[in-house]
């Protein structure tokens, strides 16, 4: 019997599977990045008004706004730090974190492992300081095209020949531009090279998007919330236990959900799909993971059982390796 489920939450050993390094940076943070690069630096208001819009366009632009203040290697290894700090504040104990190695080269045009190693240096430091691990995801921005994902992909399998925290790759974006299917043969070539496959998708479309990821290998789904429009779907992802990174909150701001009320997570659950719990964007959504646990709980009646499953589901899904998770999967197992 749980008496406190809020303390039990945080206590609770569990994995981020969904989250943007870029979307951790807080306001406070993102006055700091401005004083140093800004010829007129933001003030904290203007840099909170930044992260106040009404759709998923509105999201992208700010989203755009906070990635322009990332320059030197120092404000990576500054966000990376801060970001695992509160990751482990919050019982996390695994993070698989996409990085938008799309934007630096199709927005900002600058070389990457410079940026990398500015994080690197902060992983290591945070596994040392507070025991979480981390493995990178790198993002390609869909509607930049296939030629632009190239890029990043190839660069992803380049550097974990000599950096094996960089475990697999995605495709973030609007999905709306562009599908999954560009992608097919570059999703091959990252498969080959030994990387793990994720996309958004079925976030801003209809569960064709989801489909689509599938039929491109994609291992796992970010948001899926289109999913519950198509039975058929819905049995596959049942079947075939294709884990889905939910992320709640993220999808009421953006209003790719209309209402909290409206979420499927709970239905997705009855229907025995493979589901974890992921903040996305925290800074910029005002959540953060263990805020997303405490509304399944409050909003959706998952009990503490159904927690420490969907935390267990969390440890099943990452991409570490076996012993790894059994050790962990035994930590959630036996915590009171």
């Amino acid at each position: 019997m749980v008496a406190d489920v809020s303390h039990f939450i945080r206590r609770l050993p569990k994995a981020e599977l969904h989250l943007h390094l870029e979307g951790t940076i807080t306001p406070e943070t993102l006055v700091e990045l401005s004083a140093r690069h800004d010829a007129s630096p933001l003030t904290l208001e203007a840099a909170r008004a930044l992260y106040h819009y009404t759709d998923f366009t509105g999201f992208m632009m700010a989203f755009k706004a906070v990635t322009e203040r990332l320059q030197s290697p120092e404000d990576y290894e500054l966000i990376t730090y801060r970001m695992l700090e509160k990751l482990a504040a919050q019982g996390v104990v695994h993070a698989e974190v996409y990085v938008s190695v799309g934007v630096v080269y199709y927005w900002r045009k600058t070389e990457f492992e410079p940026l990398f190693a500015g994080m690197e240096r902060a992983r290591q430091w945070a596994e040392r300081d507070f025991g979480i691990t981390l493995y990178w995801i790198f993002d390609a921005v869909r509607h930049f095209g296939p030629e632009e994902a190239a890029r990043v992909f190839r660069k992803a399998a380049e550097l974990r020949l000599t950096h094996p925290s960089v475990i697999g790759i995605g495709i973030g974006g609007d999905e709306r531009r562009t599908g999954s299917e560009p992608f097919r043969e570059l999703y091959a070539e990252a498969r080959d090279a030994g990387l793990r496959l994720t996309a958004h998708a079925g976030e801003t479309v209809d569960a064709e998007g989801i489909w689509g990821a599938i039929n491109i290998g994609a291992e796992r789904i970010g948001h899926a919330l289109s999913a519950i429009e198509d039975p058929e779907l819905m049995a596959i992802l049942a079947v075939r236990q294709i884990p889905l990174e939910i992320c709640m909150t993220s999808n009421v701001r953006t209003g790719c959900c209309l209402a909290l009320h409206e979420h499927p997570v709970r239905n997705y659950f009855d229907a025995g799909l493979m589901i974890t719990l992921n903040s996305d964007d925290p800074a910029m959504f005002g959540s953060d993971l263990e805020g997303e646990y405490r509304l399944a709980h409050r909003e959706f009646e998952f009990t503490p059982e159904h927690l420490r499953e969907l935390a267990g589901n969390s440890i099943e899904a990452s991409f570490l390796p076996a012993e790894r998770k059994i050790e962990l999967l035994r930590r959630i197992e036996n915590l009171m």
